[in-house]
């Protein structure tokens, strides 16, 4: 891992050293939509190549570093060359049923389990999937360090953010399409003129605190 004007670069580090063991289908796994008021919580996993030398790799950075057109040119660009990839979304519902945290492992396990050929080891962003029964590594700040972690990070906020603007043409008046249903100031005035709608967490302070 390298470092730009103190912005870190994702490297191929872990996946090297998982490839060398004789693990051929190493997935990279990340959440978007953990801390908004709105909307579902979104995982994705991303299996690629280790003969994977494409130019546009040494572009790829957590997805929060990027703006909206280089995520959604990257995303088409992974998916194109991925051997696999997925996308999960749990809904509001799920998370106040379940919590934050729960929800947003079963966002992740559903992705595992719906690739469209299995993983044989899994990287994922801090958390821990116990429901999986594959070996794994949990890595802290993952999307920052590990190119299968960042390229899934990606996918999953083109995704999300994607359903959000569709969202905004069902639910107007609280700029969904703008924020994406994080407690910006914009939503926070939505919510108060509005009142929550059925997308929106209940579990959560701002919301809960209106209804």
């Amino acid at each position: 891992m390298e470092a730009v004007f103190g912005m870190k670069i994702p490297s191929f580090a872990e996946e090297s050293k998982l490839w060398a063991q004789g693990y051929s289908r190493v997935a990279g796994i990340d959440e978007v939509g953990r801390g908004a008021l709105a909307g579902p919580v979104a995982a994705a996993c991303v299996i690629l190549s280790s003969q994977n030398d494409a130019p546009w790799l040494s572009s790829v950075r957590d997805s929060k570093m990027l703006s909206p057109l280089k995520r959604r040119y990257l995303a088409e660009s992974i998916q194109k060359v991925a051997l696999a990839w997925e996308v999960s979304m749990v809904p509001p519902e799920e998370i106040d049923r379940h919590g934050i945290v729960a929800a947003t492992r079963l966002a992740m396990g559903q992705a595992v389990e719906r690739l469209p050929c299995p993983a044989d080891f899994l990287l994922i962003d801090a958390l821990a999937l116990p429901q999986i029964s594959l070996p794994q590594k949990s890595i802290i700040h993952g999307d920052q360090l590990c190119l299968s972690i960042a390229c899934a990070s990606i996918i999953a906020k083109v995704t999300r953010d994607q359903y959000m603007i569709e969202l905004d043409k069902v639910h107007p008046g609280y700029r969904l399409a703008c924020h994406k249903g994080y407690a910006t100031k914009k939503h926070l005035e939505g919510l108060e003129k509005l009142g929550p709608c059925p997308i929106h967490r209940q579990s959560f302070a701002p919301v809960r605190r209106l209804i």
